[in-house]
């Protein structure tokens, strides 16, 4: 890992917020394309998911859907469990951030892309009751289309016609069929 790089893994924990975000901005960029620096952050990446601070907690969650394309070691199996779980977190602007990050995952390999479209499935089927349940709903569905758009998988197709037949409100279902008209 060069010195920038470090620098700004540093500055993430700063409690200057601009500082923060710079660093945050900055590793997001650079995690775009495969990272060899990977494993050196992973654990504490992946012990950021539960940390008191929500900002930590979503900065955490969307490095890691970003490294999920530089883990050849497929750690992420073991991770996902508790990447999905601050899809429920009590910030809902920290689970909607990992919400729209996610999808990520599922374009890192085929065991990945498992990972994700039941994790999204489980997801969409059991926020039925939560209060922010149509945007979670709609965040799920604009990341399978995302992803459906990189990868052209029909089984992201199909997982998504599914989920919309799921919703029982007719002007969500339209609303969420939007995303998927034109395919």
């Amino acid at each position: 890992m060069n010195k920038t790089t470090r620098t700004y893994l540093d500055q993430l924990a700063s409690d200057d917020r601009e500082l923060q975000h710079q660093a945050f901005l900055s590793l997001i960029k650079e995690t775009d394309q495969p990272v060899e620096w990977t494993y050196e952050v992973w654990d504490e990446m992946v012990m950021n998911l539960s940390h008191e601070n929500n900002r930590q907690r979503a900065i955490a969650a969307q490095l890691l859907c970003n490294l999920a394309k530089s883990d050849p070691r497929n750690q992420m199996r073991n991770a996902f469990p508790a990447l999905l779980e601050v899809t429920r977190d009590e910030r809902f602007v920290t689970a909607r951030h990992t919400i729209q990050s996610l999808w990520k995952v599922g374009a890192a390999g085929k065991e990945q892309l498992q990972l994700f479209l039941e994790g999204v499935e489980f997801r969409f089927k059991e926020c039925a009751a939560e209060k922010n349940c149509t945007l979670i709903r709609y965040d799920f569905l604009q990341g399978l289309r995302t992803l459906y758009d990189q990868l052209q998988d029909q089984e992201i197709k199909k997982l998504a016609k599914e989920l919309i037949e799921i919703e029982s409100e007719l002007k969500y279902q339209k609303k969420y069929a939007t995303l998927w008209n034109n395919v």
